[in-house]
């Protein structure tokens, strides 16, 4: 992997998003997929499990808001699964290597493996580059995009569920653990579209009420053509603005599109919105991502 350039980090600084190719080696990529494809051997299905994870709104506000289960998982390794997978008594319908949509958010703390690729030299070395003075590690998610029916992500900013003041403090590192294409689900950009704050927050609701999250604001109808496609290799790694406005859309192929991403704020000068549905707790403050 060749060190990057002056000149990358201001195209980041012009796009909100930068592809590095082959930042990852093959078998970085292999030691993650191998330790997932553990944990999910010894899962347990979760006894709530009547909830599909979704990015539709009101399914996001249903299914995540009434789960106590999500809200309650920035500091532990949870099970996220795609809609369909299971019956109403939690059942598996399909292999549950496959029904799984995600995992999050503490992986980066509480498993060696990536634990060690979240504080990687080569991830310390970019966070310096980059000018990060105080990083800290806010979350991190492994994202399967199930071959058929890994769902799309809608149009969304990180910032919207990752909330700071001042804004333009959050960093997402996309990594991928396998070839993204077209078909299989990669992510797509609206080059520029991280300079003009945000559209909408996702804001812990008020005790009492029927969600455990809600929505202020909306989100624009954003214009297809506007987007463009980042198809990436496996080991590459996106850098993604907190406020840079992406998507990814449904996996119709036969291969599944594993991604390992994890999230940074900088601390110096910023502080994180006691709204975020994801708080440190004191098991978990934010690590530091320089060790």
């Amino acid at each position: 992997m060749a060190s990057v350039t002056q000149q990358q980090i201001q195209k980041f600084h012009e796009d909100g998003f930068l592809v590095l190719e082959n930042f990852f080696t093959a078998e970085e990529c292999d030691s993650m997929r191998n330790q997932i494809g553990r944990i999910v051997a010894g899962m347990e299905v979760p006894p709530h499990c009547r909830t599909a994870f979704s990015t539709k709104e009101d399914e996001q506000l249903q299914a995540q808001g009434s789960s106590d289960y999500f809200l309650t998982s920035g500091d532990k390794i949870r099970f996220f699964f795609e809609k369909g997978v299971l019956d109403e008594r939690g059942n598996f319908l399909i292999p549950k290597e496959k029904s799984v949509s995600k995992i999050g958010h503490a992986l980066h703390a509480y498993d060696p493996v990536f634990k060690q690729i979240t504080h990687s030299t080569k991830v310390q070395e970019l966070g310096r580059k980059l000018g990060l003075e105080r990083p800290v590690v806010v979350q991190s998610m492994y994202i399967f995009k199930q071959p058929g029916i890994g769902g799309e992500v809608t149009p969304h900013q990180d910032a919207t569920f990752l909330h700071t003041e001042p804004l333009g403090r959050i960093l997402g590192f996309w990594i991928a653990l396998e070839d993204a294409t077209r078909d299989n689900g990669c992510l797509w950009f609206i080059p520029g579209s991280h300079t003009g704050g945000i559209s909408r927050r996702m804001v812990r609701a008020a005790s009492g009420s029927s969600t455990c999250v809600e929505f202020v604001g909306s989100e624009p109808a954003y214009n297809d053509s506007q987007f463009i496609p980042l198809p990436i290799n496996k080991g590459g790694l996106i850098l993604i603005h907190g406020e840079v406005v992406h998507k990814s859309e449904l996996n119709s192929s036969e291969s599944s599109r594993h991604a390992f991403t994890f999230h940074v704020m900088e601390a110096k000068d910023t502080s994180w919105s006691k709204e975020n549905w994801l708080q440190p707790t004191p098991e978990l403050p934010f690590p530091s991502l320089y060790t």
